[in-house]
């Protein structure tokens, strides 16, 4: 069956699409990678997506979910008549569990658009079985990056840092969670200064860590509670983070060395020795915060880090529709659910 995948991560860059053929369950997973496209968001509609993760009022969500739901559907249309299931993310805005969960991007357009079934909602289903919401992509690293004998993990580098550390393709070794902020703190202090991301990049590689803000910010609780948890942009702001550099440069570096020194914590405190880190998301493209990490671990950057996700929800689409369980609960902290909802094709 051959799905498409679409991913909107908490760097709220746009949308990733990948095509994949997929064949047998889980116990017999085969599948292949067709096409990967990557669709940024304009300009205005990311800033509502953005204002929309700090709090917006309700007309302007209501507004927001129906047009994240047309350029989901225009942004789908090179894939007319390819897919014949559609797996969506939707753009998470809030994820407060365990009370809550919420991502915006209204379905129904692409089943018009693709005339294919849409499977979504996916996190709060897994929340309602009493789990975080997150991470979803846990079970589904595990059926397509599992190798025999060895020990990997899957480490995203999004807005979010999470990872899912396996040994060979054994449920019960699966452990997940998000280790803390990825680039989101980066990102937002390069918008602040008025720097593309190259350009952050390249001022950052020159910038001294400044130790006393990094080891004030490294004693937040977060990265002291065991999994399974999750966390998102509601906790990591430029705003809330306090006695931040001055300097532009050391600001810059200063925030990829507490995403690389968080996600080393986590690696030494929950998760061991690993063979091999597969690193995905568009923090694997920050040859800064790719150096730092590779001090520590066995760091591979996979050939395309932002396949992984959209692959994966086009992987949760198909076990949803073969009737099978899509998220496991052990990765997520509640039950083992097939997770998901549907709209059909109008």
């Amino acid at each position: 069956m051959r799905v498409l995948g679409l991913m909107s991560g908490t760097s709220a860059d746009g949308v990733d699409l990948v095509l994949a053929e997929f064949w047998g369950g889980a116990s017999d997973l085969g599948h292949r990678v067709l096409v990967h496209l990557e669709v940024p968001y304009p300009k205005p509609l990311r800033e509502r997506v953005l204002r929309a993760m700090r709090g917006a009022r309700t007309r302007e969500l209501a507004l927001l979910h129906h047009d994240l739901g047309r350029f989901y559907a225009e942004a789908a249309r090179p894939f007319l008549g390819q897919a014949e299931l559609v797996g969506l993310s939707g753009q998470t805005v809030w994820h407060e569990p365990p009370e809550a969960t919420f991502q915006l991007g209204e379905a129904s357009y692409l089943a018009g658009a693709l005339g294919v079934p849409v499977v979504f909602g996916f996190r709060a289903v897994d929340l309602a079985a009493g789990g975080e919401g997150a991470p979803l992509v846990a079970y589904p690293d595990l059926l397509l990056f599992g190798e025999e004998g060895k020990r990997v993990s899957v480490h995203n580098l999004g807005g979010i840092s999470n990872l899912t550390a396996f040994l060979g393709r054994d449920p019960q070794s699966l452990l997940a969670f998000d280790t803390g902020p990825g680039v989101c703190l980066f990102d937002e202090a390069a918008s602040a200064l008025g720097l593309a991301p190259e350009e952050a990049v390249d001022l950052a590689e020159g910038g001294e860590v400044d130790q006393e803000a990094l080891r004030a910010w490294l004693a937040h609780p977060y990265f002291q509670r065991p999994p399974p948890k999750t966390t998102g942009r509601e906790v990591w702001r430029l705003e809330a983070l306090e006695g931040k550099p001055e300097d532009p440069a050391a600001l810059l570096k200063t925030l990829l060395a507490l995403t690389a020194e968080s996600v080393l914590l986590a690696y030494r405190r929950f998760v061991g020795p690993v063979d091999r880190v597969l690193l995905a998301g568009g923090g694997a493209r920050n040859r800064v915060l790719v150096r730092l990490l590779s001090e520590a671990l066995p760091v591979v950057v996979m050939e395309n880090p932002k396949v992984r996700e959209p692959l994966a929800f086009a992987l949760l689409a198909y076990l949803y529709a073969r009737g099978e369980v899509n998220v496991l609960g052990r990765a997520t902290g509640g039950r083992d659910v097939r997770a998901g909802q549907v709209v059909e094709p109008f």
